[in-house]
């Protein structure tokens, strides 16, 4: 009897040693993986929330009542006369209308080379690709120029090779230099633009006359391309030889005060011109004309339309305590 008790009790404490070693294994499993969850977790994907934050000059503009006023007739596309100050669309043809800008483009990549605070006094080479097919151009490949005598170049001799090379030198890389100036324009409010080269030579670069003025407006408050616009000629030396540019932008030898300006051309967009025009006791104005059928046309079209709201449209244009809602 005593020796089968022995057996019972041996078993029964074999069964509770084993137990007892597979509740110990399972105990130290779990704290090994608390321990280790604490010091080494798995990476876990958050989604990411971003929100789209309207930017606040996306207000849609005050568009003024002419349909009292002789009628003006435009011969170009699209035209807009743009009031800054009061966000209101003076007169309009088309104001809404996308279209091709070509060099009006480079307002914006010097914006976006102003943003990127690079020095401007530094010097690089022209490259063999910088110049290729860049149907407009100073520049020859080898020559070293600086940052700032390309700027004037873009931006008064609407030179191609110099808004590539400002691209380049910004280090972002032209990819990127366009996706920044993509980004500006979503930053200035400019929903219908959309950029795809810093020249203006590819026909995608696409704006409307309202966003184009509100471009040229930003533009003209930058003091350091406004003063750049307002050169009638320019001189210039590379590391080669002596430069004398003459400004694209013909309203600078005329009776108007001409705070900031640039014109644009490619078959595709016609004869474009954006300037930002200072009346005497006025606001300043956003003058847009794209699409014009000739290099004179287009400043014709400009100065028509600046007569016409001096004279027939000016109750249009009275400062805002003087005139009647």
């Amino acid at each position: 009897g005593s020796a089968q008790t022995f057996r019972i009790s041996a078993s029964l404490l074999l069964v509770v040693l084993v137990c007892a070693f597979i509740t110990g294994q399972s105990l130290s499993m779990m704290l090994w993986q608390s321990s280790s969850a604490s010091i080494d977790p798995e990476p876990v994907t958050v989604p990411s929330i971003v929100e789209e934050t309207q930017p606040s000059n996306t207000v849609e503009p005050r568009v003024l009542d002419v349909s009292d006023l002789p009628s003006h007739r435009l011969r170009a596309e699209a035209a807009v006369v743009y009031n800054p100050k009061t966000h209101e669309i003076v007169w309009a043809t088309d104001a809404q209308q996308q279209r091709p800008i070509a060099s009006i483009t480079k307002v914006m990549t010097a914006l976006v080379v102003l943003d990127q605070q690079i020095d401007l006094t530094r010097d690089v080479v022209i490259s063999a690709r910088d110049v290729r097919r860049a149907s407009t151009t100073y520049l020859r490949r080898r020559e070293r120029v600086t940052l700032d005598n390309l700027m004037h170049l873009a931006l008064i001799a609407s030179d191609n090779a110099a808004a590539r090379v400002l691209a380049r030198a910004t280090g972002l890389g032209t990819k990127e230099f366009v996706q920044s100036m993509n980004m500006k324009a979503n930053e200035l409010g400019l929903q219908d633009t959309q950029f795809v080269d810093p020249s203006g030579l590819h026909e995608d670069n696409l704006s409307t006359p309202y966003d184009v003025a509100r471009l040229i407006t930003a533009a003209s408050r930058e003091p350091a391309i406004a003063r750049i616009m307002r050169n009638r000629t320019y001189r210039l030396r590379t590391s080669r030889r002596g430069l004398t540019i003459r400004n694209t932008n013909r309203l600078l030898r005329g009776r108007y005060s001409i705070q900031a300006g640039k014109t644009g051309y490619i078959d595709e967009a016609g004869y474009c011109l954006a300037a930002v025009i200072k009346l005497p006791n006025r606001d300043p104005l956003a003058v847009v004309v794209l699409g014009a059928g000739s290099n004179s046309g287009r400043f014709r079209e400009v100065r028509r339309l600046v007569d016409w709201v001096s004279t027939k449209g000016q109750s249009l244009i009275e400062p805002v305590t003087l005139r009647a809602d």
